[in-house]
């Protein structure tokens, strides 16, 4: 008889139903079950490194291919245009590229064409400049410490170049001696 359904018939559908989806996630969506970063995933940071060459205003820094230990991979990439027009309300061209170290330490490479100050007090989360510099491939680089981030800054003419992190200083030295600096 039609419209008699019980509860217990109902019951039965949805344990049927819900067998079948068990089935289906268990067998057949694929998983990564090697996953031992939390989630963290590699980014392919190449396309974006041409793009910010051809259209940064300075020459683009990012670790020579091989330069880097054997571990490290980037996490993160961005390039941020000029905002607005040259000349007064023109904002700055910013670059970033963020990496874990084999120890899943933070390093990033930061740039900018904009206010010095402001950019590496805002990238190295208010780290603050030491009396210590270190020559790395013929640049002066300034050693700042900050509670978050260390970081090493090198101030060239119309670009600031920040390798920021929480990242040894050996590593972050590795980090600034595997940049190189390009345009186009």
């Amino acid at each position: 008889m039609r419209g008699k359904e019980t509860v217990r018939d109902m019951l039965l559908s949805m344990a049927a139903i819900g067998a079948v989806a068990a089935g289906i996630y268990v067998f057949q969506i694929p998983r990564d079950d090697s996953d031992k970063d939390g989630g963290v995933r590699t980014v392919d940071y190449r396309v974006e490194l041409r793009t910010a060459r051809r259209a940064a205003p300075y020459p683009v820094a990012a670790p020579e291919s091989g330069s880097l230990p054997k571990g490290w991979r980037a996490t993160s990439v961005t390039y941020t245009p000029t905002a607005g027009s040259t000349g007064a309300g023109g904002g700055s061209a910013a670059w970033h590229l963020g990496f874990l170290d084999e120890k899943r330490e933070y390093v990033a490479i930061e740039q900018s064409d904009g206010k010095a100050a402001t950019f590496v007090d805002n990238v190295t989360q208010q780290a603050r400049a030491t009396k210590d510099t270190q020559r790395i491939d013929g640049k002066e680089w300034v050693r700042y410490e900050g509670d978050k981030y260390d970081a090493l800054v090198c101030q060239e003419r119309g670009v600031t170049t920040v390798v920021t992190g929480t990242a040894s200083r050996a590593h972050l030295t590795k980090m600034a001696a595997a940049l190189e600096a390009r345009k186009g």
